[in-house]
Order: C-alpha cells, then sequence, then structure tokens
C-alpha cells in the first residue's frame, strides 16, 4: 500500500489515479487538485539544512516565544538557537510567536530548550504553559516614563526652556544648584532611555546582531546621541543638553507601541467565547476512566453519544453516525459500522461504539494540530514596511549625519558645533514620526476592525491583505452555516404538515443529526418540543427494553430521547420505525423500503434523486405501505454569499471554493461566475498543500471555521477564520471575523486597503518632512531643540491623520 502524492495519507488497496497525472492518491480530492495545481518545490531558504541524503534523527519540539515584533526577531532567536549545544535547526516566526526547534536529546533536553533561547528579553516556553503576564509593558511606561519623564520634563520647563529664549536663569546654572539640577535629569533621563525604552534598545542590538536594521536602531540612534552628548556636555559644564530629546522620543514611540498594543489586546480579548476541542482521558470498553497518555494500539475504547472519537482507528462494535465535519469538512455525518475505520476528533452522534486503536495511537486532531504549528513555525513574519525602508534610511540618515558634522568641522567651526550638527541631523530624521507612523495606523485599522465585529490577530494583515491574488472560501461552517435543518417537504398522498409531524414522531427516538433536524424544525412549526409531544406514538415491540433488531438497530423507548414518553421506537443505521395512529410508520434512507412491498411514487423518486444531487440529505417517510413524503436535510447557505463571492471577484481576485464535502454538496458554487474552482473531498492534509501550491506562484488568503481549516489558514499568506470556528482555526489565523456573516470578509480587505492607504500616506509625510529638514539641520538652521520641535510637529500630523476613521462601511 502506498501514500498519497499529495497529502501522504495511506492509499489502500485501490488508489485513485488518472492517466493525466503522475502519481497515487487516496481520493478523488487529491486526485482533482493534482489535476489542476503543478507541484512546487519544497524548499525553504530561512531553514537550515542537512547535507545531501542525511536525514536529520533526532526530535523536534515547537516552543511560544514571547517578546518577538518583527522579523529580525525571527532572525536573532534562529541565530541563538543555532549557538546552542545539540540544536540542529531552528525556525521562528513572530507572527505566531512560535519557534521549532530540531535538537539532539542526547546533547540537550526539551526542558532546557526554553531556558536557553530566554535571551535579550526574549521569554520561550512550552506552547501547552499559560500565557505570561503581559501588563509589563504598562508599568514600563506609566511608571518609568511618565513619572521619571515628567519629572526631567518639569525642571526642563522651570529652568532650561526660560534661558533659550533669553530670560534670565532663575538660578545659576553653571554653581552647585545647576549640578545638582543637571544631575537629577540625567538620572530620570537615564532610567526613561534604558527602562522605558528597553524593548526598543533590545530591536536595535537584535537589528545590528542580524544585520537588518530597522525603526529601533534608528530611534535609539537619535535617543543615545542626544543622550551620550547631552551627558558629555554635562561632565564638562556645558548647560545645552538635550535629554528633552531623548525623553521625548523614547516616550513617543513607546506610546505609539502602547497604544497598537492595546487597542490589539482589546480586540483579541473578544476570542474568549471560540470553542476547543481537546480531550485528554478517554473511557476504556468496561466504562473505565483513564489518561490517553495511557492507550496503546490496539486497546478498545467506549466512545458514546456527543463524544469524539480519541484517536485513529476501527470500529469494533456497534453502528453510529458520526460527524466528521470538525476534521474532514463533510457536513453530513457518515454511518461508521464493525470494521469502518473512524478518525481521531471526529463525534459519535447517536449511539455507542467501541473503537479499537490504530497501530500509532495516534488522532487525526492531533495530527492537525502538529500540522499547525508545522506551518506556523516555517511562516517569516511580513517585515513591516518602515522596517524594509529603514533597511536603507538608517544607513544613510547616519552617513548625512557623519558627513554633515565632518564637513562642518572642516570649514572651520568647532568640534562642539560640528557634533551638534550631527546630532541635529540624527534628531531631526524624524524617528517619532516614522515610529509612529505603522502603530498608530495599524491600531487605527485594529479599531475600526474590531467596530465590524472583525478581530484582527496579526499586524501583518494589513500589508498582506492589500497584496490578496486569490481568496479561498471553505464550505461547510463558512459558505454554508454547517447547521442541519429541514429545508423541504415533498409529499405525494398526504399534507406536508402530517408527513412532517409522523417523522417527528418517531424520530425523537434517534440522536442521528438528521433526525434532530427533523423534531427541530416540527418543534419550530408548533411553538413548542416536538420532542415532549408523544401521546401518539405506542410501542414497536411489547418488551418496553432495547433489543436489537434483524436490521442491525435497536428498539429504543422514546424517552431516550426525550425523557417524558414510554413508547418506543424501532432504530437501525438506516432509519426509524414505529406506530402512530394504528399505523406503522417508517422514516429512513430510500433503501430501507428496498425489497419490501411498499410503493414509491416516481414524484418522490425524482425528488430524493434531486436532493442528493444538491449534496442534500432525502429522508423518506411513509406508512400503510406507501412513502407518502420525502423531508430534505442540509445545512443552508449563509444569506449574501453570492454577493461577497461576487465583491471579492469583481475587486480582482480570484475565487476558490476548497473543501472535505461531496462534489454534490458543491455543485451550486461551482455552477456560479464569480468563483473560478472548485476542489471536493479534500481532506484536511491535503487543503495545507493545496494552498502551497496556489501560493506558489500568487497570493493566498483563506477562509475556514474548523480545525481542519488550521493548517490551510496557517499556509496562507492571509488566514481568515469565522465566528462558529475551534480555537485551533483561531490560532492558525491572522484575522478573526466574530460576527456571524460572510459579509465581514469584503469589510475585512476594505479596512485593510484603508489602514495601508493611512500608514502610505504616514510614511510619505514622515519622508517628505525629512528632504526639507535634514538639509536645513546641515545647514546650520537648525538647531537640536529646533529640530526637537519640528519633530513634535511631524509627529502630531502623523497622530492626527491617524486617529481619522479608516473605513467608514462606504
Amino acid at each position: 500500500m502506498s501514500n498519497c502524492t499529495l497529502c501522504d495519507l495511506p492509499t489502500g488497496d485501490d488508489p485513485h489515479t488518472a492517466p493525466d497525472v503522475d502519481g497515487d492518491f487516496c481520493c478523488r480530492g487529491c486526485l482533482a487538485v493534482a489535476r489542476s495545481l503543478d507541484d512546487v518545490d519544497d524548499v525553504d531558504e530561512r531553514r537550515p539544512e542537512t547535507e545531501p541524503g542525511e536525514a536529520f534523527d533526532g526530535e523536534t519540539t515547537f516552543l511560544r516565544v514571547d517578546g518577538m515584533h518583527c522579523a529580525t526577531c525571527e532572525s536573532f532567536l534562529e541565530l541563538t538557537a543555532g549557538e546552542q549545544d545539540g540544536v540542529a535547526a531552528a525556525e521562528a516566526s513572530y507572527a505566531t510567536d512560535t519557534i521549532r526547534v530540531d535538537y539532539d536529546p542526547d546533547a540537550v533536553s526539551a526542558d532546557e530548550l526554553p531556558k536557553r533561547l530566554s535571551v535579550a528579553g526574549y521569554t520561550a516556553s512550552d506552547r501547552a504553559d499559560p500565557e505570561p503576564d503581559r501588563d509589563d509593558d504598562v508599568v514600563r511606561f506609566l511608571i518609568g516614563g511618565g513619572l521619571f519623564g515628567m519629572m526631567a520634563m518639569l525642571w526642563y520647563v522651570l529652568f532650561l526652556y526660560p534661558t533659550y529664549f533669553g530670560y534670565e536663569p532663575i538660578l545659576d546654572l553653571g554653581g552647585v544648584s545647576g549640578t545638582y539640577l543637571f544631575a537629577q535629569v540625567w538620572v530620570f533621563a537615564s532610567i526613561v532611555l534604558f527602562y522605558t525604552g528597553y524593548p526598543i534598545l533590545r530591536g536595535a542590538y537584535v537589528s545590528l546582531r542580524a544585520r537588518q536594521p530597522n525603526m529601533d536602531l534608528l530611534v535609539s540612534l537619535a535617543a543615545g546621541s542626544s543622550y551620550a552628548y547631552s551627558t558629555l556636555a554635562l561632565l564638562v559644564g556645558r548647560t545645552d543638553l538635550y535629554f528633552d530629546v531623548t525623553i521625548a522620543v523614547i516616550l513617543v514611540v513607546t506610546a505609539g507601541n502602547h497604544y497598537e498594543s492595546l487597542i490589539k489586546r482589546r480586540a483579541t480579548g473578544m476570542l474568549s467565547d471560540l470553542t476547543t476541542a481537546g480531550d485528554r482521558t478517554v473511557r476504556t470498553e468496561s466504562g473505565e476512566t483513564v489518561a490517553a497518555e495511557t492507550v496503546d494500539p490496539g486497546d478498545r475504547l467506549l466512545v458514546r453519544p456527543g463524544e469524539r472519537v480519541p484517536f485513529d482507528g476501527t470500529v469494533a462494535e456497534g453502528t453510529a453516525a458520526v460527524d466528521e465535519a470538525l476534521v474532514t469538512g463533510e457536513s453530513l455525518p457518515a454511518t461508521k459500522r464493525e470494521g469502518d475505520e473512524v478518525r481521531g476528533g471526529t463525534v459519535v452522534t447517536d449511539a455507542p461504539v467501541v473503537v479499537a486503536v490504530g497501530e500509532d495511537a495516534t488522532s487525526t486532531l492531533d495530527t492537525l494540530v502538529r500540522l499547525l504549528w508545522e506551518l506556523q513555525s516555517s511562516r517569516s513574519g511580513v517585515q513591516r514596511l518602515v522596517d524594509r525602508l529603514a533597511t536603507a534610511f538608517v544607513p544613510l540618515v547616519v552617513a548625512v549625519a557623519a558627513l554633515g558634522g565632518a564637513a562642518t568641522f572642516a570649514l572651520g567651526s568647532a568640534p562642539v558645533d560640528a557634533a551638534l550638527v550631527g546630532l541635529t541631523v540624527l534628531i531631526v530624521s524624524c524617528p517619532c514620526a516614522l515610529g509612529l507612523a505603522t502603530p498608530l495606523a495599524v491600531a487605527a485599522g485594529i479599531r475600526d476592525a474590531a467596530r465590524r465585529g472583525i478581530v484582527i490577530v496579526s499586524d501583518a494583515v494589513f500589508e498582506e491583505a492589500a497584496g490578496i491574488d486569490t481568496v479561498v472560501l471553505d464550505k461547510t461552517g463558512t459558505l454554508t452555516d454547517g447547521e442541519m435543518r429541514l429545508l423541504d417537504t415533498v409529499s405525494d398522498g398526504a399534507s406536508p404538515e402530517e408527513v412532517r409531524r409522523r417523522a417527528a414522531a418517531v424520530e425523537r427516538a434517534s440522536a442521528h443529526p438528521v433526525a434532530e433536524a427533523i423534531v427541530d424544525a416540527v418543534a419550530g412549526d408548533d411553538g413548542g418540543s416536538a420532542r415532549d409531544d408523544t401521546s401518539d406514538a405506542s410501542a414497536a415491540a411489547t418488551d418496553g427494553g432495547v433489543t436489537a433488531d434483524d436490521e442491525g438497530g435497536e428498539k429504543r423507548p422514546a424517552d431516550d430521547a426525550a425523557g417524558t414518553s414510554t413508547a418506543a421506537v424501532t432504530v437501525s443505521d438506516r432509519g426509524v420505525t414505529g406506530r402512530i395512529d394504528g399505523d406503522e410508520v417508517v422514516v429512513g434512507h430510500r433503501s430501507l423500503f428496498e425489497g419490501t412491498e411498499w410503493t414509491v411514487p416516481a414524484s418522490l423518486e425524482s425528488a430524493g434523486e434531486a436532493a442528493r444531487e444538491d449534496g442534500r440529505v432525502p429522508v423518506f417517510v411513509g406508512w400503510e405501505g406507501s412513502v407518502v413524503g420525502v423531508l430534505v436535510v442540509g445545512d443552508e447557505v449563509r444569506e449574501g454569499w453570492e454577493a461577497v463571492v461576487t465583491g471579492l471577484a469583481d475587486g480582482g481576485r480570484r475565487v476558490v471554493v476548497l473543501t472535505g464535502d461531496s462534489p454534490e454538496a458543491t455543485r451550486r458554487f461551482a455552477d456560479h461566475p464569480a468563483i473560478d474552482e472548485t476542489f471536493a473531498e479534500v481532506p484536511p492534509e491535503a487543503k495545507a498543500e493545496t494552498v502551497r501550491r496556489l501560493a506558489a506562484t500568487e497570493r493566498v488568503a483563506v477562509v475556514g471555521d474548523g480545525s481542519n481549516d488550521a493548517p490551510a489558514l496557517a499556509a496562507a499568506d492571509l488566514g481568515v477564520s469565522v465566528a462558529s470556528g475551534t480555537d485551533l482555526a483561531a490560532d492558525a489565523a491572522d484575522a478573526v471575523l466574530l460576527e456571524d456573516r460572510l459579509s465581514a470578509v469584503p469589510e475585512l480587505f476594505a479596512v485593510t486597503r484603508g489602514t495601508n492607504r493611512r500608514l502610505k500616506q504616514n510614511l510619505g509625510w514622515a519622508f517628505v518632512y525629512n528632504a526639507v529638514a535634514i538639509p536645513m539641520a546641515i545647514a546650520g538652521v537648525l538647531n537640536p531643540l529646533l529640530a526637537a520641535l519640528a519633530m513634535a510637529t511631524s509627529s502630531l500630523l502623523v497622530v492626527t491623520n491617524s486617529a481619522r476613521t479608516v473605513y467608514n462601511g462606504e
């Protein structure tokens, strides 16, 4: 038996093949993807490679790293990890706060790695550990910056600024009192620079180690150079001190970063209601509860209705409908009988089964989690536009400052005056405006998105979304609501109301999702609970117990479902049978009537076939020897989905539907003119590979909800999780739609487009300002004080521009 060429799952004894496609495939979905999308080389330039033919035989761990905020952090942590004994390779991603480490367990233990990688203010920890408290930056800003910065600026306002405008000093600045005053200012400025500004200084250090100049380096140069000049001037007895510049630069940039972080934290706090799907205990066949870690291959586990199958395996005993939507994306439950394979993470819905654990004792859900971590750790964060500009701008500013100072000195000025020219250039280079350009624009975008029920998880969204070429939409839970409901009733020989009423009367004894949809629909029609109305159903068997019938089903009291009735019906994996008003009523699959004398009108045969072609479930209902109706059950498309996909296509983007559901269930989407391509029956392991192939030639956004979508969300340039999704999907996404409406997808693109435009406006103003101010600084027109005032004015304009609404819904 071979493995699938696309997703590497076992193909079974009869793999899917085609003459026009190379390879063997596990399903039609993988074959369709391979036929439409060419393979791409599995190369990651950022990851260290082993020697040709050499396979890494150590272990791999995934760590969460708190403190990463830019692409240079990734490079620094990878460099740090690579210097550790026993570490073969490392991949970090600031976009997901994840680092993957390949290591030799004989040289270094997994428990040691977090400590070794917790350096330079970064904190590495196991991903299972609770997230650290993130209130340190509030204390750092309010106490370190606000308190001590305010005290230093008070001395400037009272004693120094008046002298700059020709007024007599209140005290003798050249005497002991002046020295005492300046010493206090130096202490306060030191606290602001080295305590409040520590994250900025660390970012500058990291950028130097990674050889990637960034905005932190430019801000540190301006703040650090004014601090160094002022400290030297203080030591030689000068009174032209510019500690205020240091304080202003650090506080303004820190405030901008803090505001962005605060807005983002408030938005992500909205995610607390998302569901999770993790079970760490299991139940043995005898009913004993044990830890999942103690289970061995071949063990037999009991899974009751409503519980998740803990491991991949086979059904050893029993028959049940299994909901696979979370893991595979298939919207309709699949009936599993003895000998059938089941996947870990799927949900048993209507009857208990005994599952024999597979040979690897692994869960498909756990496999998806690991695949998600693999993708997250290899997904490099987007280097912010301002940091990309800083790569060239920082060396240019330093060179201009040095040349300006040297030229001033060469023309006969004193060394102090020459140093002031260089310092003025560094200050006037607008580190505050540039430092605020991104965080304030991003914070405004996060704020406006949150107002529309959209949580921006990664600020890389604002640069990624602008270049998206293809939007990949999941079907179940995204284009549809993922909830089974009664959609239509077709009758022949009885009224639709009578068909529904009698069907619900017997279906209330079944816990199958299709049965629940029928019962709930009738309850809604009657304004009450259909499970409470049991007076018209009498026992199909007289023993009142639970016994197997000829079809492999069982006779259950109806109060198994409602808790109020003493009536019983016969339940099988194909349907239910009971007696109502003296008539035998049969409700279920078309095959339930095969080989019997029951008649099925042609109109109902056609209705059932049409429902199947639409990806719905036709439920046949009959009594008195004749089928009299068909109930059509399925999930409903989301309101306005056509307008959404049309809008996405009109924006110049290609629209693709990618689902684990059947081709029949996706036909309505495949026929829509705005949808370019539809891939059906694609297993979750293959979704990520499909996205990877698409992303090889274009920028891809994925919109999904289930755990089966998480690897695809992580593999995309932009991942969007919808409100009804799982924690796993939310963890993989860059943005989460909290409101249950698909129209939030184009709104997300509108907000990101507006934010990106605002960011470029801020940067444009900052660079125009620099183009004017730097020559003035070199010419000596500006001194450090005027440069600081001009810098503040520029920053104020950036703040004002960023405060405006990014997207007003028009």
